[in-house]
């Protein structure tokens, strides 16, 4: 596969992936995954799908996670974190890394934010633990069927 084959692919797995499998590096300099919310998803959240295809970077991954989370620990030492996107039932996947930053402008906040997620963040859009992580990722990975390729975004 050529490599814009491959953004393609990977793009797609974006869009279908159940879940954005995230990675930071603890405070001892192990890394720690978990499984959160892919707000690229279009069936899940068809409500971004505008937000994500007027990205100047279509490769730019946001995250919302509660501001006391040990992940906003983790990337206030470590900035570096990867997000992975697979189909495991044919055993693709797409891994994104770079620096992660945290999001402080209230408008693009607004555009990530669903009222259901009052129960995550209890005092709404305003609630001071509710953080959204940006990653304009700069490396990929993209596995299926043994073949392997990294590039530089």
């Amino acid at each position: 596969m050529d490599v814009e084959e491959v953004k393609r692919s990977g793009l797609k797995l974006m869009e279908e992936s159940k879940a954005a499998i995230l990675t930071t590096i603890d405070l001892d300099g192990f890394p720690i995954t978990r499984a959160m919310f892919n707000l690229r998803n279009k069936e899940q959240f068809p409500e971004f799908s505008e937000f994500f295809n007027n990205q100047q970077d279509q490769f730019t991954i946001y995250i919302s996670t509660n501001t006391s989370s040990s992940k906003v620990t983790h990337l206030s030492k470590n900035p570096n974190m990867c997000v992975y996107f697979c189909d495991t039932e044919d055993f693709k996947g797409f891994m994104l890394g770079g620096s992660a930053e945290i999001v402080d402008d209230t408008d693009v906040k607004k555009q990530i934010w669903l009222d259901w997620w009052k129960r995550y963040y209890p005092k709404g859009l305003e609630d001071p633990d509710y953080t959204l992580l940006r990653l304009k990722p700069k490396t990929a990975r993209y596995y299926y069927k043994l073949n392997q390729v990294n590039f530089k975004l």
